[in-house]
C-alpha cells in the first residue's frame, strides 16, 4: 500500500471549495480517524485511489453497484444512450421500458414515478400519502433512514448516526412535530402511537430490512404486524427499498415476505449505478400525482436517459444470469468465515446477514434495533477499520453502515477479505 500523498493533495484542495471536503458526510471518514479515499476508478471487484491503491470493495456506491465497477453491458448501454443525446426533458421510450420492468416485478406497484434520488422518492411518497389520507403525521423508525427531507431528519441513521448528529439544524419544530418516532422490530411502539395519534397518522415507513444503522433484519411477525395496523387504522404502508429493491431479491424484499405495501420508494441499483430514484404503488393512489392528479411533483433530469439505460441494463443482467444465487452463496461464505474468525479469537462480536448484504457489528449483544446498534465500540471499530484498508479491503468508514457483496466479488476476493478481517480483529485484541 502506497502513501496516499495524490489524494491528500486533492483532498486539500476540495476543503476550499466543498463543506467538509465531500459532498456527503459519510464520504468524509471522520469516524474511523482517516482522510478520506479519492478514488480514480472502479472495475468489477476492485477500486482504485488517485494514487493506484487497489481495494477490495464492499462499499459498491452505497449499494447500486450490484454487478460490480463498469460492467462492460452497462457501460455499453450508457454509452450508446449517451451518444444519442444526455438528456431531453421530454419523455422517452427508456423510461417507459424500465417503468414496466418495474410494475412487472414489483407486485405491489401498478404505477410508478421516476425522481432523481432516494430522497426525492420519499419525500414524494410522505406527500402523497398525506394528500391520499387526508392525514398529516408520519411514523418512521429509530436510526432508519429516509433520505435529507426536513420529515425524516428525526432521529435517522446513516450518515446522522456517523456524525452522532440524531437530527439536523434546519428543521422546524413544526415539520418535527409531524413525525413520530417508533422502536424498530417493536410492534408495541407502533401500537401506543396509534392509540395516541391514530386518527391523524398517514402512513407509517420503513425499511422492511433496516441499512442504515448497519444491517439489521426486521424479526419475525414484525412486517406483518406492520401491515395489519396500518389497514386497520386506514394508514398507508410505505417500504423504503431503496437499499433492498432488486438486492435483496428480483422486486425487492416485499417478495420474499410475501407482503404487498401500499407505497414503495426505489433507488441504487435501479439506475445502474446512474442518479435514480423512483416511487411507485396502487393505481388508485398513484393516479393522484400530477398531470394525472392533483399531488404536484416534478423533475427536470426525472427519467434521463442515460439513468435509465443502466437501469434496464442492470435488472436484464439480474433474470438473465445466476447472479443472485452467487450474491447468496458468496455473502453466507463470507458471514460464515467472520464467524468463525471471531469465535477462534473468543470474540463474541454480532454478524448480521441477509444475502449480498452484511455488518460485523463491534458489541457482543445480539443486533436488532437503533439501542442494541448503539452498544458498539466505534473506537475499536476506527482500529479495526484502519487495518482492512492497510490490506486493501474497503468497507464502509463507518459503525453504522451496511457492507455490499457483488456479483463480481470471487473466491479470492473472499479469502483476501477474510485474512485482512482476521488481521483487525487482533489489532482490536492488542490494542
Amino acid at each position: 500500500m502506497t502513501e496516499r500523498r495524490r489524494s491528500r493533495d486533492i483532498f486539500a484542495k476540495a476543503l476550499g471549495c466543498i463543506p467538509g471536503g465531500v459532498n456527503s458526510p459519510v464520504r468524509a471518514f471522520r469516524a474511523v480517524g482517516l482522510r478520506p479515499l479519492v478514488i480514480r476508478s472502479g472495475r468489477g471487484s476492485k477500486l482504485y485511489d488517485a494514487d493506484g491503491n487497489e481495494y477490495i470493495d464492499y462499499v459498491g456506491s452505497w449499494g447500486p453497484l450490484i454487478m460490480g465497477h463498469a460492467r462492460a453491458e452497462v457501460v455499453d448501454a450508457v454509452c450508446r444512450a449517451a451518444q444519442r443525446g444526455t438528456s431531453y426533458g421530454f419523455t422517452t421510450e427508456l423510461e417507459v421500458e424500465l417503468a414496466q420492468m418495474i410494475c412487472e416485478a414489483v407486485p405491489s406497484i401498478e404505477k410508478v414515478r421516476m425522481v432523481n434520488s432516494g430522497t426525492e422518492a420519499t419525500m414524494s411518497a410522505m406527500r402523497l400519502a398525506r394528500a391520499y389520507t387526508g392525514r398529516n403525521r408520519v411514523i418512521k423508525f429509530e436510526g432508519c433512514y429516509h433520505g435529507h427531507g426536513d420529515a425524516f431528519l428525526i432521529r435517522g441513521g446513516s450518515g446522522m448516526l456517523t456524525a452522532g448528529v440524531p437530527t439536523s439544524p434546519g428543521v422546524s419544530e413544526a415539520t418535527a412535530g409531524e413525525t413520530l418516532v417508533a422502536q424498530y422490530n417493536s410492534l408495541e411502539t407502533v401500537e401506543e402511537l396509534f392509540g395516541q395519534a391514530g386518527p391523524d397518522i398517514a402512513a407509517v415507513i420503513v425499511e422492511p430490512v433496516a441499512g442504515n444503522m448497519g444491517l439489521v433484519p426486521p424479526d419475525n411477525g414484525f412486517l406483518e404486524g406492520l401491515r395489519q395496523l396500518t389497514s386497520a387504522h386506514g394508514s398507508l404502508l410505505v417500504f423504503d427499498e431503496v437499499i433492498t429493491g432488486f438486492r435483496a431479491a428480483y422486486g425487492g424484499y416485499q417478495t420474499v415476505a410475501g407482503i404487498d405495501p401500499d407505497l414503495t420508494t426505489l433507488g441504487k441499483v435501479i439506475g445502474g449505478g446512474l442518479p435514480v430514484g423512483a416511487y411507485g404503488g396502487r393505481r388508485d393512489i398513484m393516479e393522484m400525482v400530477a398531470p394525472e392528479g392533483a399531488v404536484y411533483q416534478a423533475g427536470t433530469l426525472s427519467g434521463n436517459p442515460l439513468a435509465m439505460a443502466a437501469g434496464i441494463e442492470t435488472l436484464t443482467l439480474l433474470q438473465k444470469t445466476d447472479c443472485y444465487e452467487r450474491l447468496e452463496r458468496m455473502g453466507a461464505l463470507l458471514a460464515e468465515r467472520i464467524r468463525n474468525a471471531l469465535k477462534q479469537r473468543g470474540l463474541g462480536y454480532c454478524v448480521n446477514h441477509l444475502g449480498s448484504m452484511f455488518s460485523i457489528f463491534l458489541t457482543e449483544k445480539e443486533v436488532v434495533d437503533y439501542k442494541t446498534v448503539m452498544q458498539c465500540d466505534t473506537e475499536a471499530f476506527a482500529l479495526f477499520y484502519n487495518e482492512l484498508l492497510q490490506q486493501g479491503v474497503c468497507f464502509p468508514p463507518s459503525q453504522f453502515e451496511t457492507c455490499f457483496v457483488s456479483c463480481a466479488h470471487d473466491q479470492d476476493d473472499i479469502e483476501k477479505t477474510v485474512c485482512a478481517i482476521e488481521m483487525g480483529f487482533d489489532r482490536i485484541a492488542g490494542r
